[in-house]
């Protein structure tokens, strides 16, 4: 029987090629890092190969992350049932390819951007940068301008920029204060402060505001291993980010990103350090600007060297564009409808994709596997693309499909990953260092206008002395009277001022003297 994982020999079992399908197709782990493409049309068995290749490199050592866009993923973390309505299906395609259908769950993590139906998935402003996030929002050269100056001036006074909200009260700073941030790092416009904030708001409203806090995740808690020696395999619940593309593309980019940045350089490692599965993968490209497309190539090219497999799963090859899929070595290609001549040309071009086999067309063979069944490309060595296969891809051993709702919840509660990120925090940054300040500048302000109310009740007192309005309510106090006259004090507030200094020396206090010299001013002027 052949095995699932030989670490011997370095490979993993993907199935059985030729013409009876007893050829043993396996991928080479070494060339895992070299990425993959996985594609077919709807209910052709993309699931199925995604879930077979995330068993067999959690068996090899290595971890891994998936994207579950229909939410039945999740049935890796418990063993398939040999009482099962697909046991036998199962059963028989194994004895055909050469394998045990021995099942076995799997050691698995949930997590969710919304924490619902797993693990909350925070990450910060600062950790992104302003580079990745305007491009994600489709800002222009000048509105990347004004995000730049905002994290750096948020750099240079110490405002932590940790949730969505300190980005938003931080553009609000740089706005009130264009004119001076102007002389020092270049135009800031006030317009631009505007899309800026609305293109923010978008993203919140999509879920960023809880996709930005802390604790942020650390990339080292998805690139764990059981106490068996398996990769932990990382489902990301994606059925509700879906319709957030903004938000799903957003956290896939910063994700390989972060990968790119903190993994060191490894070469051509035995196997890869951490294996990504990203489904739905064209909503990654779907109206995405040229310099996000570039990023997304410059990543999935440079990560080869820190021993990271990237795998994205689409329905068609095109959805992809060709500078990345040029770097997707590894390909299992499963059945393609061409209805229509846009079909049946994206079909060709699939099949020039393939090293030709002479025993059959790859472009008929497209068309003609069944479900369950591909046409295969995996690198060979040195890396040389091996000739094109129709491989019966081998059965799960764990579920397929999901699992209750109970059981998901009972595996989040036991996970480590609960008591570290279940509860989100909100410690001093950005937003309340500058509210602060706006507090502080208000209150002094007020001091400062103190003198504004003296003043009115001074234009009283001179309205008073004029015989011009009168008003028995309102009581001027006599040193105020006495600077609205330009400092000449009346006989009335003289006496007052003197007598008020003797009794207050006999009070020994200055209240005394201020309350006195009220009362007898009050009594000079015939109250």
């Amino acid at each position: 029987m052949t095995e699932i994982v030989d670490l011997a020999a370095g490979t993993v079992f993907l199935g059985g090629g030729g013409a009876d399908h007893a050829q043993p197709q396996s991928l080479l782990l070494k060339y895992a890092n070299r990425h993959g493409l996985i594609a077919g049309a709807t209910g052709t068995g993309k699931t199925v190969t995604l879930q077979t290749l995330a068993e067999s490199f959690s068996r090899a050592g290595v971890p891994v992350f998936m994207a579950d866009v229909k939410g039945d993923l999740g049935g890796i973390a418990r063993a398939g049932d040999p009482a099962g309505k697909l046991h036998e299906p199962f059963q028989k395609r194994a004895a055909q390819i050469g394998m045990a259908l021995d099942y076995q769950a799997f050691p698995v993590t949930f997590w969710d951007i919304w924490g619902e139906r797993g693990h909350p998935v925070r990450t910060t402003p600062a950790e992104m940068g302003p580079l990745l996030l305007s491009r994600l929002m489709g800002l222009t050269d000048a509105q990347e301008g004004v995000m730049n100056i905002a994290f750096r001036v948020a750099d240079e006074e110490g405002l932590a920029l940790l949730d969505l909200k300190d980005l938003q009260a931080m553009l609000v700073w740089v706005g009130q204060n264009a004119k001076e941030l102007s002389l020092k790092y270049g135009n800031v416009s006030t317009a631009s402060v505007g899309a800026i904030q609305r293109a923010l708001m978008v993203l919140e409203n999509e879920g960023g505001g809880l996709l930005f806090g802390e604790p942020a995740l650390e990339l080292a808690d998805m690139m764990r291993l059981d106490a068996s020696g398996q990769g932990m395999i990382n489902i990301l619940s994606a059925e509700k980010l879906m319709n957030a593309p903004r938000l799903y593309a957003t956290f896939l980019l910063w994700l390989m990103s972060e990968l790119f940045e903190q993994l060191p350089e490894v070469g051509d490692p035995d196997k890869p350090k951490i294996a990504f599965f990203f489904d739905e993968a064209h909503l990654l490209f779907d109206d995405a600007p040229p310099a996000l497309v570039e990023k997304i190539e410059q990543v999935a090219r440079l990560i080869r060297s820190k021993g990271v497999s990237l795998w994205f799963i689409s329905q068609n090859p095109a959805d992809l564009p060709e500078s990345v899929l040029g770097q997707l070595g590894n390909r299992v290609q499963h059945a393609l409808r061409a209805f229509t001549a846009k079909d049946q040309k994206a079909l060709k071009l699939a099949a020039q994709n393939y090293r030709p086999n002479p025993e059959f067309d790859t472009a008929e063979a497209i068309q003609a596997v069944g479900t369950g069944e591909a046409v295969t490309s995996l690198l060979e060595a040195k890396g040389v693309p091996g000739i094109v296969q129709r491989t019966l891809i081998r059965p799960p051993l764990s579920q397929l499909g999901p699992i209750p709702d109970a059981e998901r919840a009972a595996i989040n509660a036991a996970s480590p990953m609960a008591q570290k990120y279940g509860k989100a925090l909100d410690r001093e940054s950005a937003a309340e260092l500058l509210a602060r300040r706006a507090e502080s500048a208000a209150a002094a302000g007020a001091d400062a206008g103190a003198g504004g109310a003296d003043e009115d009740l001074w234009k009283m007192d001179r309205e008073y002395t004029r015989a011009r309005r009168y008003d028995p309510g309102v009581q001027i106090p006599p040193e105020k009277a006495s600077r609205a006259r330009g400092g000449r004090s009346s006989n009335s507030d003289s006496i007052a001022v003197t007598f008020g200094k003797s009794l207050a020396r006999q009070l020994g206090t200055r209240t005394g003297q201020a309350l006195v010299r009220g009362i007898l001013g009050s009594l000079f002027r015939g109250k």
